[in-house]
């Protein structure tokens, strides 16, 4: 099947320049940093974006000498359809000072918004400019200097392929390609919670040097009791071949006096695939570690890192690190292209989205639906992988779970129903 269409609309090269009267500084109670500025982004019924604003000091309408970029919006065709023919207004209202809130009180000050009118027909099948360039920000009297934003406004084809878990991951589901209202079946997965499943269902490469990227397990940990290991999901083909695998090799455990597992402490799962033509050899092609998150918001925290040949599984190169809601959910993203723009992945030449895969809160029924960039994938068992993190990422919220609540049957070993 071919790649859903995508268009991801951008907002990039943000810089703002002010007035000097106007200018932000520590001693007011504005954040001292090089970045003291900010912009939220809106379009309707899309949440809201943020985006820091360095100062720029280039002259007349010259390029900024320094700029940001926001995450950007991805719009499906169905949502292109409904709002064919229609302008999409893209807002923007800059603000100096902290982001945020303190004590209930913003921190911040409107300096004015700015407003984009876009045309997003034939997005689907070409790239388009819409802005480029300096904008005076909100209304000011003609003889007083005004503050002025620079941003860039433009879309880009980015199909992708959709799949869909037809069940919890941990219920070893059939997973599905979506296109439209077409489902069809291409992956199966198989899950097991014994402490024993990477002994019997991983080969034995695998398991003989499984020690350079699981942690030690100390003899303490094993008397308690209290932790959760051994969980595996594998990824096969129609033809019942496997073709990925998502492996805990850290096991989850509470920190010492905790019932949750801490940032200090984390679990991690390499993701695998099949070593060549053979399904008997495997190699790491991802880490990824979760936590519980403390603070106002009950997180999930999770980092991936990307595994290559060159540096091992020791030294990977940080594609993702954030935190969802425990209780609401999220999405896990994997975008080089906002990661180049933070200077995480200097190293990869690769650009643009590479996954989106949805979490749902705690206790709630998840079906993960995964998004894959068509140019991250050369054959199915290209997207395997994804699927594979994708399961791994989803049963984090259940090994993430305090050690006070009782986990389902599905995802305990036998011998530790008494204590989840």
């Amino acid at each position: 099947m071919d790649p859903c269409p995508f268009v991801r609309l951008m907002v990039e090269s943000l810089a703002l320049k002010l007035p000097l009267e106007t200018r932000p500084a520590a001693a007011s109670g504005v954040h001292p940093s090089t970045t003291p500025c900010f912009c939220k982004i809106r379009i309707k019924n899309f949440p809201f974006q943020t985006a820091l604003l360095p100062l720029s000091s280039s002259s007349n309408d010259s390029s900024p000498d320094s700029a940001t970029s926001a995450p950007g919006f991805h719009l499906d065709s169905a949502l292109l359809r409904r709002i064919s023919g229609k302008p999409v207004i893209l807002r923007l209202s800059v603000f100096s000072g902290r982001m945020g809130r303190t004590c209930g009180v913003s921190g911040a000050k409107l300096l004015g918004r700015v407003f984009v009118s876009i045309d997003l027909t034939g997005a689907l099948s070409r790239p388009n400019m819409f802005h480029n360039g300096w904008l005076k920000i909100g209304k000011n009297e003609v003889d007083k200097p005004s503050a002025r934003l620079h941003l860039v406004v433009r879309s880009e084809p980015d199909p992708r392929f959709v799949f869909q878990f037809g069940g919890e991951p941990e219920c070893s589901p059939v997973v599905f390609q979506i296109q439209g209202n077409i489902r069809q079946p291409v992956f199966s997965c198989k899950f097991s919670a014994d402490r024993n499943s990477r002994s019997r269902s991983l080969p034995s490469d695998f398991t003989n040097n499984s020690s350079r990227w699981r942690r030690s397990f100390t003899s303490e940990r094993e008397r308690h009791g209290r932790e959760r290991k051994g969980w595996m999901i594998m990824i096969h083909d129609l033809s019942g071949s496997p073709v990925a695998a998502a492996s805990m090799v850290t096991p989850f455990v509470p920190s010492p006096g905790s019932d949750r597992v801490s940032r200090l402490n984390p679990g991690a799962w390499l993701i695998l695939r099949p070593n060549g033509a053979s399904v008997s050899s495997w190699k790491p092609w991802g880490r990824l570690e979760a936590w519980r998150e403390r603070g106002p918001v009950d997180g999930l925290g999770y980092k991936f890192e990307l595994v290559t040949d060159q540096n091992g599984p020791a030294n990977g190169i940080p594609l993702a690190e954030a935190t969802m809601s425990v209780r609401k959910g999220g999405k896990f993203y994997i975008d080089y292209k906002v990661m180049k723009d933070s200077g995480l992945v200097s190293r990869l030449s690769s650009k643009g989205f590479v996954v989106c895969s949805s979490v749902e809160g705690e206790g709630k029924v998840s079906k993960p639906v995964v998004q894959v960039g068509a140019q991250h994938v050369t054959c199915m068992a290209d997207a395997a992988l994804f699927i594979a993190l994708s399961a791994a990422i989803d049963l984090s919220m259940d090994a993430c779970r305090l050690f006070s609540h009782k986990l389902r049957k599905e995802l305990c070993h036998v011998e530790q129903d008494s204590f989840l």
